[in-house]
């Protein structure tokens, strides 16, 4: 694997090519977003329609998760906004929702986002997720979908929600984990950046959070990907190519797309992790 600051370029990279085209890129294709990652239409009814379509989370983090009025929300990696403006109209007013991204056009997407939905509560700050810029001992509520599982430093991202949240403050993260991924889905840069390479197990991700100083770690729901669901992953992160998985689970002659789908079906699911701070740290 490349070293971590040219993980983090090809992601900001991809996430800036996904942003500005017609298809998605972490998760699930972006028109798709209401019926793959479980938003209401109520939730969805009142956003801008550029948060909603450039989306490319595999959940939705804030449904169930107990943020209420005058908490502070925070979102890893909050793309175009989606979830950030979900989250503001639950603290309302006297809360306050903070997102960090690294990528500028996804901060200029969310930015533009709140403006057009008139929040006065949220901010968007420019930062990555193994080091955020905010301060210790300062949020109820950490929220994060399909993001983590991009990071090439997966333990310093646990560590940093375990800085930032208050004693007693929760978690609510969705993501993609994988089981027993084959060399060349762990190998392929594309599949990296459609957030199925560099992720990992559902027990792995459980023990990150617990070596953090984390506290009843749970999954909530689990949402395990059919293969016509990772064919569509796998479409979307070659961007309709399929050159880069050519030869990787099959004869040349079969679709390499379809077969690559077929070969790992069962083995990636989206799984919604529950964790909190113990209330004395």
């Amino acid at each position: 694997m490349k070293d971590h600051d040219n993980v983090r370029k090809g992601v900001t990279e991809a996430y800036t090519r996904a942003v500005k085209s017609e298809s998605g890129g972490c998760g699930c294709q972006k028109s798709a977003v209401a019926q793959l990652a479980g938003y209401s239409t109520e939730e969805l009814a009142g956003l801008p329609i550029d948060a909603v379509v450039n989306s490319f989370g595999c959940g939705n983090p804030v449904a169930f998760a107990g943020v209420k009025a005058g908490d502070v929300v925070l979102d890893l990696g909050s793309g175009a906004g989606i979830d950030l403006l979900i989250a503001a109209d639950k603290t309302g007013p006297t809360g306050k929702v903070i997102g960090v991204d690294m990528t500028g056009e996804m901060i200029e997407r969310a930015r533009k986002n709140i403006a057009a939905a008139g929040y006065q509560n949220v901010e968007v700050r420019k930062g990555i997720i193994e080091k955020l810029p905010v301060e210790d001992a300062s949020v109820d509520w950490v929220i994060s979908n399909c993001v983590i599982n991009l990071s090439p430093e997966k333990d310093r991202v646990f560590a940093e929600i375990a800085r930032v949240l208050k004693p007693g403050g929760q978690m609510s993260v969705s993501d993609l984990v994988v089981k027993d991924l084959p060399d060349w889905v762990r190998e392929n840069t594309d599949l990296y950046n459609a957030c199925v390479s560099g992720a990992i197990s559902e027990e792995e991700y459980v023990a990150g959070l617990e070596r953090a100083g984390l506290e009843a770690v749970e999954v909530k729901e689990r949402l395990v990907y059919d293969p016509a669901q990772i064919e569509q992953i796998a479409e979307k992160a070659v961007q309709a190519g399929a050159e880069s998985l050519s030869g990787c689970c099959g004869p040349a002659t079969a679709d390499p797309v379809a077969r690559a789908a077929e070969s790992v079906a069962g083995r990636i699911w989206s799984a919604k992790f529950y964790a909190k701070k113990p209330a004395g740290n």
